[in-house]
């Protein structure tokens, strides 16, 4: 099967400013540090209907150890959603699954989580249907998704809270963002410049 590619004057730009951009990152890497606190905190966002070709939702998260990022992912969702409050459900459906994977992960490794984990959304609809024990007739299609997280918020594991979106780091693996906003959320995420080198330190 043949695919045909026209691009055009715009394609051409946004190629040269990732260039440019990844010119100007070469030495930037990711930062780790001994964790000061043993509670897993995730952000989650969903770009509702982002793709312009197929229609499709991107969800996005990542998951903190202290203030290093251990985890972290952008992906189309597999179907489309109607609304943004079922985008962003299967949004927090999918972090809810890292979490408990990561978790499972650190019992193993002797370093059980004591704490719930947070969650953090900017959907207030995702957070009442985290909670909210009554099933709506219009969230049958995503039943499963919400039982799931419902789950884990009951027995403890998961709390799922609110984050204004100027705070949702997420953003940066989902959207496109101002200039100012994309640099302080990168930092959020522990991607910085090497410390400054101290002369004649070995």
């Amino acid at each position: 099967m043949l695919i045909y590619a026209c691009p055009m004057e715009p394609h051409f730009t946004a190629l040269k400013r990732i260039i440019q951009h990844g010119k100007g990152t070469l030495d930037y890497g990711l930062h780790l540090c001994p964790p000061s606190l043993t509670r897993l905190l995730s952000y989650t966002n969903v770009d509702w209907e982002g793709c312009p070709d197929t229609r499709r939702s991107t969800s996005g998260y990542c998951v903190f150890l202290g203030d290093n990022i251990i985890s972290w992912s952008a992906k189309k969702q597999a179907t489309l959603s109607p609304s943004s409050a079922e985008a962003e459900c299967r949004g927090v459906a999918n972090i809810v699954v890292e979490i408990c994977w990561l978790r499972n992960l650190l019992l193993e490794l002797q370093c059980p989580m004591r704490k719930a984990s947070l969650v953090y959304c900017d959907n207030i609809s995702a957070i009442y249907l985290s909670h909210n024990p009554v099933q709506h007739h219009r969230t049958k299609h995503i039943e499963m998704d919400i039982h799931f997280v419902r789950e884990k918020v009951v027995i403890g594991h998961v709390k799922v809270l609110y984050v204004p979106s100027s705070y949702q780091y997420t953003n940066i693996l989902t959207k496109g963002l101002p200039r100012r906003l994309f640099l302080d959320f990168r930092s959020s995420l522990s991607i910085r410049p090497p410390p400054a080198p101290t002369e004649g330190v070995y």
